[in-house]
């Protein structure tokens, strides 16, 4: 999260700066595409301090309203990111372009836009490095489009992707603008500006689609669940593990459900040891998995499908052992 956040902050600084100089250099030339940069450098300044937000929230501890805790508030404002990026960016630009193809309009001089973009390319490339740095040291040996389908913290990849989309955005610009001067016709850089819009709503709609899908709730990593398998079969009380379920509510929490089978004959001092263990053990390995409720079939269940009465101490379940049913 230190290294995402550094390359928050890094992106914030650079679209910022970056935002006021295509401005004054759209607003000098006229360019459509020079303008669409602009409002493009403007969201993104936004979105950093957004995502900053969204951290900062979803830190806070778990209460009486929101038991389960606020991690998820960083999926909405990861969420709020790309509909920015959509309506704002994407839209406005598409908008202006489709006005600039329709009512084409001389260029004014281009030369200040020339030299705001190549600034801005060396200043983009230079936070694009930085997330890009930061995404790679914790994407590992996966691939990229592994890792952004993956991983439960969106803030590492909604940076590297907006700052992609931003230097995509500027290249395109740069060359609406240079096609524009060699051949008289300023549709090219309305043109440039559609593609900009395109650019920035593909890449709104896959923050969407993710977002979407941490906020709804999803399972944790494959390998947590085999985690607890593995922990479950070695405890020698427990028959089998009959179901598990677990949800992300943050980044860095996971929700576990476990449904167990004890063994037939096991007193309830046994089941609740074998619980409090297998709850540290599976804290021990996997530290992500902060809330843990077990549901474990009755002692007198056992009793009854051995053909043998119930005891007294079988008519609750033991006191560690939360049942979900």
């Amino acid at each position: 999260m230190a290294s995402s956040k550094k390359a928050i902050y890094a992106a914030i600084v650079g679209n910022a700066a970056i935002a006021v100089t295509k401005f004054i250099a759209a607003g000098i030339s006229g360019s459509s595409a020079m303008l669409s940069e602009g409002i493009h450098s403007l969201v993104d300044t936004g979105n950093g301090g957004l995502l900053l937000l969204g951290i900062r929230r979803s830190r806070r501890p778990a209460d009486a309203r929101h038991p389960f805790g606020y991690g998820k508030e960083l999926y909405f404002y990861t969420l709020m990111v790309a509909v920015l990026i959509f309506g704002l960016g994407g839209g406005v630009s598409i908008y202006e372009g489709i006005e600039h193809v329709r009512h084409p309009a001389e260029l004014g001089d281009a030369t200040l836009s020339y030299i705001v973009l190549a600034l801005a390319i060396v200043f983009e490339s230079i936070v694009w490095w930085i997330a890009w740095k930061a995404f790679k040291a914790v994407k590992g040996d996966a691939s990229i489009w592994a890792f952004i389908r993956g991983t439960k913290d969106p803030t590492i990849f909604a940076v590297l992707l907006e700052d992609t989309a931003a230097l995509a955005g500027l290249l395109v610009a740069l060359g609406g603008l240079a096609l524009t001067q060699l051949t008289g016709n300023s549709v090219y850089d309305g043109a440039a500006s559609l593609l900009i819009g395109v650019i920035l709503c593909l890449v709104a709609s896959l923050l969407l689609y993710e977002s979407k899908g941490l906020l709804v709730g999803e399972a944790a990593d494959p390998g947590v669940m085999a985690t607890v398998h593995r922990l479950a079969g070695e405890e020698p009380c427990v028959q089998e593990v009959v179901r598990g379920l677990t949800m992300h509510m943050g980044p860095e929490q996971i929700l576990l459900n476990l449904e167990v089978k004890f063994k037939p004959g096991q007193r309830a001092a046994e089941i609740e040891e074998t619980v409090d263990r297998l709850e540290r053990a599976i804290r021990a390995e996997e530290q992500q998995v902060k809330l843990i409720f077990i549901e474990a079939e009755s002692l007198a269940a056992h009793r009854r499908a051995d053909g043998q009465a119930p005891r007294d101490e079988d008519q609750s379940p033991p006191p560690d052992v939360v049942d979900l049913a």
